[in-house]
């Protein structure tokens, strides 16, 4: 059994926030944003992270869009202490098993003079959309067309309930007041004014016996004690019909904070799939259909999550890398900037390499001997401490474990061909001859280590009058395959005496002579 924390906290009443996105499809990182710091919000204050699913518009949901969201929080590391499979009392977090509930209010908004039905066709409504046009004017219905209109406001009470009676479409409309300033309180935006005047009257039920957002929402915030919205600017147009809508009520709003939006790495607007496309970059949690995900493009859940988050939040310092405890514990709304966070590619791959830096080698040897396997290396003869110490060689230069067979194959597998740009360069008359000779160095070495090999070896280039460059290139070349790697010497600790020779000898065998 699910068990909930107290509903209270200390004397006030407990943060509960919630992530309310719609089964349409997968779920954007700037959603995923937004969930996280709904989750931040809610730790840092002993709170609860609930997640709600808004499927009223059953025409846009889409299999499997709702596992999707909860497998890429649980991926994230921010799980949901509340929500679909975690009932606490206030379920059930889907809103089309709640639709039985917001008939009801609405009703009560029309008893109380605060909504009214609405009987316009979609002829009429787009008779009067061209009408205005052509008299270059936009149309906008509310206080000063209404009782033009087909609704309860300009018909009788008879002529409404022969309507009704005769089961004519209808929608149910807010009545949006005249002549008041609204003063809007937004944690991230400060104060803002709205004249209502130009607020149209939204449609809160709809003829097919749904609920819009804008209904099901307020319902749904009050019911489960939702305490602080947390959503991104997109939603910011709502907020007046929002408050409104509590105030009819007689109900107390949360408290609102709308976060910026994440643009484009180049030019205006929000980040979108086609930047991703276009940019090589994923801009979903998790694959979906043909668009890959951070998950499978190799990108740490705690890279991801510390991107996001400084993604339009600044902690005021310069401080870059939080694990997700740190998060918590710096996070705060009054910290969320204003304007728009440009999304950075190439950052985000920073902090994936940061992070794989700072991982330990016996994780990332782990991933690492499942890429051995897909490469059909066979490592049972290998310990898992002779992975893990070439992982510890090579990771410093990968960003992803992908690149770690690319940084280091010839840990496993002898080069079967050379840089020819390498060998141009680095393979003279005398480096046969004296190949030869570091491999007999290498056959009389009493203990094969790194450090005694580079005394060995250096300490004959320097007794020979050699330069370091005849010798220390070519047999790097014919070791790794090419002028690239870790300390040379530690390769061929690695890779030990019978194979370090052996590499030797099969260059001299393969290059000129």
């Amino acid at each position: 059994m699910y068990l909930c924390a107290s509903t209270w906290y200390h004397m006030n009443q407990k943060v509960r926030v919630r992530f309310a996105p719609s089964p349409t499809g997968p779920l954007h990182i700037g959603g995923v944003r937004t969930a996280l710091f709904n989750y931040l919000f809610a730790k840092k204050h002993g709170g609860d992270f609930i997640l709600r699913i808004e499927d009223t518009d059953q025409n846009r949901y889409v299999e499997g869009a709702e596992a999707y969201i909860i497998e890429a929080l649980n991926w994230c590391g921010i799980p949901y202490d509340e929500g679909v499979g975690k009932d606490c009392g206030f379920g059930p977090y889907r809103q089309s098993e709640r639709k039985h509930l917001y008939k009801d209010y609405a009703l009560k908004l029309i008893e109380e003079g605060k909504a009214y039905y609405a009987f316009d066709t979609t002829e009429r409504l787009d008779f009067h959309r061209k009408d205005h046009e052509a008299k270059g004017k936009t149309f906008i219905y509310n206080w000063h067309n209404r009782l033009k209109l087909t609704n309860s406001l300009s018909l009788s009470e008879e002529e409404v309930q022969a309507k009704l009676d005769a089961d004519e479409d209808y929608v149910i409309r807010f009545k949006s007041p005249q002549d008041e300033e609204l003063i809007l309180k937004d944690i991230v935006r400060g104060e803002i004014k709205i004249d209502t005047n130009i607020l149209d009257d939204k449609i809160l039920f709809k003829s097919d016996g749904m609920p819009t957002y804008h209904l099901a929402n307020i319902v749904d915030d009050h019911l489960m004690e939702i305490t602080h919205v947390i959503r991104g600017e997109e939603w910011l147009p709502s907020l007046a019909l929002h408050q409104l809508l509590y105030n009819a009520f007689g109900w107390k709003a949360p408290e609102f904070a709308h976060l910026p939006l994440i643009m484009k790495p180049v030019g205006k607007g929000k980040l979108s799939k086609r930047d991703g496309e276009k940019g090589g970059f994923p801009i979903f949690p998790l694959s979906w259909n043909e668009s890959i995900g951070y998950r499978e493009a190799g990108y740490f859940p705690e890279a991801v999550v510390n991107f996001l988050a400084l993604l339009g939040w600044n902690p005021g310092t310069e401080k870059e890398l939080f694990s997700l405890e740190e998060l918590v514990s710096a996070f705060s709304l009054e910290r969320v900037n204003k304007s728009g966070a440009r999304f950075n590619p190439e950052k985000t791959r920073w902090y994936n390499q940061q992070w794989l830096q700072s991982k330990e080698n016996k994780e990332l040897a782990d991933s690492f001997s499942t890429i051995l396997s897909e490469k059909n290396i066979d490592s049972s003869h290998l310990t898992k401490n002779y992975i893990e110490k070439v992982v510890g060689l090579i990771k410093e230069r990968a960003t992803f474990v992908s690149d770690f067979w690319e940084l280091g194959s010839y840990f496993f597998q002898a080069p079967s061909s050379y840089n020819e740009k390498a060998v141009k360069k680095q393979w003279k008359e005398s480096t046969p001859q004296l190949m030869q000779s570091v491999s007999e160095i290498l056959e009389a070495c009493g203990d094969f280590t790194s450090s005694a090999i580079e005394n060995d070896v250096k300490s004959w280039i320097t007794k020979s009058e050699l330069s370091f460059g005849k010798v220390m290139g070519p047999l790097r070349l014919i070791i790794v395959g090419d002028l690239k790697g870790p300390h040379l010497f530690d390769i061929l600790e690695s890779i030990g005496r019978e194979e370090s020779i052996s590499r030797i000898q099969n260059a001299l065998k393969q290059l000129p002579s």
